[in-house]
């Protein structure tokens, strides 16, 4: 009875993100604009009918190369790439040569004045170019910019973007470090057999940049897998059969199993790998001492921390601070520098709910950035 009283809990709360969807809608329609309710397949299918190059992002750790000769780190390359779905609309932008969300043409440059790192904040998720930060930087500085972010990196994957794509000169590296799954995407790093080996091996390298046909084929060749997975699901689950379907997913308690399988995992895994993150920064900085580039860290915070929902023994801050002041490393704190400043700090989060944060968020924070880079 208990187990079935935490399903019940679960399935409950699974439905909030209906009930905010439907509080989105609202929102818009009162401003006379439309809500895009359609499921990210349904798009992928009917752009798909007008134009053949068309994917969508997905994090690299599950377009993992099944041979387990590669680890990718970007997504397809010179595609038209649907995004995610939190400000009411789909984002989307074609990616670069290397799969990242860039102008093609930056990649020809012989310097660069912005390198960017990160997750999918650096990745620009949820928005539209121009308006994610490597745009907004080079707006406002009139000076290119390379973002090498993409959904889902941790630390260890920003570190092997850097030891793969920075080639080129750059004047500043800007590592974007998000407080909300960065030590924990890490302690998931470290235990990955290919990214271990640019942490303990200082001249390790894939070759990705020379690789890019291969990882677009297995792109393509995991994205329909999923795809027919998806739609052999849908063809079985038929309006007749929801109910029902949902009643057979509550007996076999399949949310309950789900969550005590992620709790287990997770038991397994060392949440907060300060001592292997300081390592990180390093091997960074001297990627950056290498190019006589500026190193600057930038601390994003997350929803929770404006809704006291982060734990105190889970609220890393100030050990991250300590780490970056010790390394030398600049530190550009967005909590006290833009959030902390905002009246109501959520509403540079979309529709004031959790989330990336909006456009008028990562222009913020990208005006704050330059600013920090200009003194």
């Amino acid at each position: 009875m208990t187990i079935y009283l935490f399903e019940g809990y679960l399935n409950i709360n699974s439905s909030l993100r209906q009930v905010s969807i439907k509080k989105k809608e609202n929102i818009l329609y009162k401003k006379n604009m439309k809500y895009d309710s359609r499921t990210k397949l349904k798009i992928y299918k009917d752009l798909k009918l007008k134009n053949k190059n068309v994917t969508v992002t997905i994090s690299p750790i599950t377009f993992n190369d099944p041979q387990k000769k590669l680890h990718f780190l970007a997504g397809k390359s010179k595609s038209y790439t649907i995004g995610c779905n939190e400000n009411g609309y789909y984002s989307s932008y074609t990616s670069d040569r290397f799969g990242f969300n860039n102008l093609d043409h930056l990649w020809d440059l012989k310097k660069i004045e912005y390198l960017i790192v990160g997750d999918s904040f650096a990745h620009g998720a949820c928005v539209n170019r121009p308006k994610e930060i490597s745009s907004v930087l080079q707006k406002i500085s009139n000076k290119p910019a390379i973002n090498l972010g993409y959904a889902a990196n941790g630390p260890l994957s920003m570190l092997a973007s850097l030891k793969e794509y920075s080639q080129m000169n750059f004047k500043n590296l800007i590592w974007l470090y998000f407080e909300g799954n960065d030590l924990a995407d890490l302690s998931r790093e470290l235990k990955t057999e290919i990214l271990k080996n640019y942490y303990f091996m200082n001249n390790f390298n894939q070759n990705l940049a020379s690789k890019q046909s291969y990882i677009d084929n297995q792109i393509d060749n995991t994205l329909l897998r999923s795809i027919t997975l998806q739609d052999q699901i849908l063809s079985e689950v038929n309006k007749n059969s929801i109910i029902k379907y949902k009643i057979l997913k509550f007996i076999r308690l399949d949310k309950s199993k789900k969550k005590f399988k992620l709790i287990f995992s997770k038991k397994n895994l060392n949440i907060t790998p300060l001592k292997e993150f300081k390592q990180v920064l390093i091997l960074g900085k001297k990627i950056a001492n290498k190019k006589n580039a500026n190193f600057y860290f930038v601390y994003l915070p997350q929803y929770e921390r404006y809704k006291n929902r982060i734990p105190k023994n889970q609220d890393k801050y100030d050990d991250i601070k300590k780490i970056v002041n010790e390394l030398d490393i600049q530190f550009i704190d967005l909590h006290e520098e833009v959030f902390k400043k905002e009246k109501d700090p959520t509403n540079l989060f979309p529709f004031k709910m959790w989330g990336h944060y909006n456009e008028l968020g990562y222009k913020k924070i990208s005006e704050r950035i330059y600013k920090n880079l200009s003194k």
